[in-house]
């Protein structure tokens, strides 16, 4: 089965217009629009979907769960994006930070845990610069 069969060509093409207005979209647009487009060409995407998920995140400060589902998203497509091109850790660290900030905020400490380790992984298997 071809793969672009699965594809919602007009929920692509929203996307892109919703991307491509004089004024900058709203964080929660561009998120949605990212979460689309991410499915026709992953490299140019799951980089700008990361960064806004963590941006958008913010927007649930009273909201803890969703907080934490989204920078978790974050996560998810850093890592994605790591698999796909090798050497972007440092976003997958980045998000890795968020998503931690946010479990030390709800007093999750083994998940967050978890996540430092995970971070210093990545950071000592990093190349010197």
């Amino acid at each position: 089965m071809n793969h672009s069969a699965n594809i919602n060509h007009d929920a692509v093409l929203r996307a892109r217009v919703s991307l491509l207005g004089s004024e900058k979209p709203p964080v929660r647009q561009r998120v949605a629009a990212y979460r689309i487009l991410v499915q026709v060409s992953p490299l140019a995407y799951l980089s700008r979907l990361a960064v806004d998920l963590i941006k958008y995140s913010r927007e649930f400060a009273d909201q803890p769960e969703i907080a934490r589902a989204l920078r978790a998203e974050s996560v998810d497509a850093a890592r994605r994006l790591c698999a796909l091109e090798p050497g972007r850790q440092r976003l997958l660290v980045t998000s890795l930070a968020a998503l931690r900030n946010q479990l030390d905020l709800m007093d999750r400490k083994e998940e967050a845990a978890a996540v430092r380790r995970e971070m210093a992984l990545l950071e000592s298997a990093a190349p010197e610069s």
